[in-house]
């Protein structure tokens, strides 16, 4: 199948023009695998496997702000996720996306020494616990995030994959849902976390999508960051999204490890923040010498 051969050998393509229906999305995202039905996200009407990414009006929030890879807190990670455009402001709301391959493959020797036996613990609790607490005014994420009382997963990863279908070595943290290394604190783990994604978010690592109705963005978690700019305050923005069910990334997670185990004595203290330097700062270093990516396809 050309579309996945260059879907693993790009990590993320763009269809330019298309009109699925919500069966045709469905019909795609099938073909690369089976769907994953997202715990967290408000699903559209008749569609529980088609889940809505929206910012209205009057939201000063939005979803996905933050540099991440889609369920990376996951034992067996998502594959993918098809993201289709079903309503976009004038101006502003494009998509960052970070090619963590290639973040990889630029690493100076001696960090690529240091993490090549390293693993990396990812939590969805210290992120999605937070919806609760945004869920007041239109500041915040009510109904469009929730079941913060479900976030308890917990996963150890490879800080250097290798990726199940390219083959290619990937660098597989990020400042969404990685928490800390196995066997070091959360704090302790932050110089060196903070280095690599410093790295990540480097021009030749960076592309940019800039959305028109009928955009499609097929993305590979196992390979991308991603991040939704938040630029678009006082209009409406509305994707739907699928993800695709992926499975384990090494022999790490087995069912007799106790995920208790696995967290730092400080990951409780541990709060995801979108706008904090470290979040901010990645941000605008993406966007200062970002350009808009044309279609693969």
């Amino acid at each position: 199948m050309f579309i996945r051969e260059q879907f693993f050998q790009h990590g993320v393509v763009f269809f330019r023009g298309q009109s699925l229906s919500p069966e045709e999305h469905l019909q795609f995202a099938r073909r690369l695998g089976r769907i994953n039905v997202n715990r967290f996200f408000t699903a559209i009407d008749g569609y529980p496997e088609i889940a809505q990414v929206l910012k209205e009006k009057d939201q000063k929030v939005n979803i996905g702000e933050g540099f991440h890879s889609d369920h990376s807190y996951d034992v067996e990670p998502a594959l993918g996720s098809v993201l289709v455009a079903r309503e976009l402001p004038n101006n502003g709301g494009d998509t960052l996306f970070v090619d963590m391959h290639k973040a990889y493959e630029t690493l100076p020797t001696k960090l690529k020494s240091r993490i090549e036996q390293m693993n990396a613990v990812h939590t969805s609790s210290h992120v999605f616990r937070q919806v609760g607490k945004l869920n007041t005014g239109t500041a915040g994420l009510t109904g469009r995030l929730g079941n913060s009382d479900v976030a308890t997963q917990v996963a150890v990863h490879p800080v250097v994959i290798t990726h199940p279908d390219s083959g290619r070595k990937v660098l597989y943290v990020n400042p969404g849902f990685t928490l800390h290394f196995e066997g070091m604190t959360v704090a302790e783990s932050r110089p060196l976390l903070d280095e690599l994604y410093n790295h990540a978010v480097k021009q030749e690592h960076v592309h940019r999508l800039r959305w028109n109705l009928g955009t499609v963005a097929l993305w590979d978690n196992r390979a991308m960051w991603h991040c939704a700019l938040n630029d678009y305050h006082g209009q409406r923005r509305l994707m739907h999204r699928v993800t695709i069910e992926g499975g384990k990334l090494s022999h790490l997670n087995e069912t007799d490890q106790l995920p208790s185990l696995w967290l730092a004595a400080d990951a409780n203290e541990a709060v995801y923040n979108p706008w904090d330097d470290l979040n901010t700062s990645l941000r605008h270093k993406a966007l200062s010498f970002s350009e808009v990516q044309p279609s693969k396809l």
